[in-house]
């Protein structure tokens, strides 16, 4: 699985970041997590604001810190 966080390393963008990893090891998930800083690729996206959130190259969420269960959620339908 492959999951993303896109944001420029804001304080919410390195929080999000932080809570993603935490979430897949404390689950065991077999997942690589990638930091995307380039605005040019974080743009591809088409999100208004970071951190944004994509699992297998579906946008999850933006703008916003989701809670553990939501990512655990949107991980597990991955």
């Amino acid at each position: 699985m492959n999951v993303k966080i896109l944001g420029t390393g804001c304080p919410k963008c390195k929080r999000l970041e932080e809570k993603v990893k935490a979430v897949i090891i404390m689950n065991s998930i077999d997942a690589n997590v990638d930091k995307v800083t380039d605005m040019e690729e974080i743009m591809s996206y088409n999100i208004m604001r970071t951190p944004g959130l994509v699992i297998n190259d579906k946008m999850v969420s933006s703008g916003v810190i989701p809670k553990d269960e939501d990512i655990l959620k949107w991980l597990k339908e991955a």
